[in-house]
């Protein structure tokens, strides 16, 4: 963020574009979406966007650091509204529509959560398995999810959820379906309230 704020504003705001520009592209192609399509979306030459960004990974890193940030923060809110069993139900839930939504996302996420990326992403992956964490152990407590069970097999599984929805319609339509399979699977029991056991 200090090297940011210490960029000269036309500088600053051809960062904000690309970011921008960036984030549009990758929901729509993937990550794998072209760097120079980006750079015409964002108005600036490819030249600009390769010294703000040195690689593709650069770039899908800083587009969506904050968006993983923002999921890691859903465990707690919904551990606020939710008993235990279906506050974790629900965060896989918005966590893997997540991944299918906005595309790029799912292949950050699996970098943050094995620490295979840079330290702002490995910092990301922190707070995701913090907050699988969270949610996991207190649906233990319950009674409602398996003793053996692990966060990260937890969040291992999310992203199979994931892929297999995508695979199957490519819009994510089964999510609940198969989240309702895999938590039984789990010995998650998350009482009658549960959102994430409906039909596709």
């Amino acid at each position: 963020m200090a090297q940011i704020r210490s960029m000269r504003a036309d500088a600053r705001r051809n960062y904000e574009r690309l970011l921008k520009a960036a984030a549009v592209a990758f929901a729509e192609h993937g990550e794998n979406a072209s760097l120079d399509d980006i750079a015409k979306r964002a108005g600036v030459g490819s030249g600009t966007l390769y010294r703000h960004f040195p690689n593709r990974r650069a770039l899908l890193e800083a587009a969506y650091v904050d968006r993983i940030e923002e999921i890691a923060a859903r465990a707690d809110e919904l551990a606020k509204e939710l008993p235990p069993g279906e506050a974790l139900v629900e965060w896989l839930n918005e966590l893997c529509v997540g991944m299918i939504q906005v595309r790029g996302l799912k292949a950050l996420l699996q970098s943050a959560v094995t620490d295979g990326g840079s330290a702002a992403v490995t910092a990301c992956g922190t707070s995701v398995k913090g907050a699988a964490t969270r949610l996991v152990e207190a649906a233990q407590r319950e009674g409602a999810l398996r003793s053996d069970v692990e966060p990260i097999e937890v969040l291992r599984l999310a992203h199979g959820v994931a892929t297999a929805s995508e695979l199957a319609n490519g819009e994510g339509k089964h999510i609940r379906r198969y989240l309702s399979l895999l938590t039984e699977g789990l010995g998650l029991r998350p009482g009658d309230g549960d959102r994430g056991a409906g039909a596709p």
